[in-house]
């Protein structure tokens, strides 16, 4: 039963090799996977940055190594603890202490921490639109000289990798690269996905109409990322939104081997 539905499914895409419905769809799974990716990270990274950030807590351990001095933000009294004795050398604590008279030192996290946390974020989310700034007007006459199909399909290989890089990066440097590198996997998917649909799709009126349905995978990706990376991060964890990400690329890439065959040059 499953062989017979392979030869089906292989006769199917056959017959439908070039459709305009089928070119269609993927160029919508295409924008739709490369929004997601975009948006997914959004309440991911600026937690996770923390998490990598987040100092150990305040301790100061003598070159002996039987004393131990810990500092408590609580009284702000300082207190000498060793294997056998425990002296403090602060006020101990009244029964009721009143509001406490804080500083910027009592935070684990200064304001100059926190500052340079959230340039991080910035730069990390622009990296991408640069890239792609900078990589848009390249793809265009690329594609007039050797088609559509090998950009879309290295826009796929290059928005995988940067998916995977995503799920395991464990540094702000390779979440960086990994951000840049969706950049170029974007500008190709895009350029030469509308490329593609301008192509297929001669007559205005339908042209238009297949060109709303493609910027709805757009729109859709920006809406589903956000609460989709949350949800599972929160739940989950780092790894599982962008696996399942990258899985859905996968299949986005088999179409296209199917369906666009990018082997050949083909200038437009």
């Amino acid at each position: 039963m499953a062989l017979e539905s392979l030869c089906w499914l292989r006769q199917w895409l056959r017959e439908e090799h070039r459709s305009r419905k089928l070119i269609l769809f993927i160029v919508f799974v295409a924008l739709l996977l490369d929004n997601m990716l975009m948006t997914v990270v959004v309440p991911i990274i600026p937690n996770y940055l923390y998490q990598l950030d987040k100092p150990e807590p305040a301790q100061n351990i003598s070159s002996s190594g039987s004393f131990q001095n810990i500092v408590s933000l609580y009284d702000n009294s300082v207190k000498s603890s060793s294997s056998n004795s425990s002296l403090s050398t602060g006020p101990s604590p009244s029964p009721d202490p009143g509001p406490v008279q804080g500083n910027a030192s009592d935070c684990p996290l200064s304001r100059s921490s926190l500052v340079n946390e959230n340039v991080k974020v910035g730069l990390l989310f622009a990296s991408k639109a640069t890239v792609q700034l900078i990589t848009n007007p390249f793809i265009g006459p690329l594609t007039n000289r050797i088609g559509y199909q090998i950009p879309i399909f290295a826009g796929f290989c290059i928005m995988f990798l940067s998916t995977i890089m995503f799920a395991f990066s464990s540094s702000y440097a390779l979440l960086f690269l990994a951000r840049s590198l969706q950049g170029v996997g974007s500008s190709c998917s895009s350029v030469a996905g509308m490329g593609m649909l301008a192509s297929v799709y001669t007559d205005d009126e339908e042209r238009g109409h297949a060109i709303g349905i493609a910027l709805g995978g757009l729109a859709m990706g920006v809406l589903v990322g956000p609460p989709f990376g949350s949800v599972l991060y929160e739940f989950v964890g780092k790894t599982a939104p962008f696996l399942i990400l990258a899985f859905l690329a996968l299949f986005d890439g088999a179409l296209q081997l199917f369906v666009l065959q990018p082997t050949k040059v083909e200038p437009e």
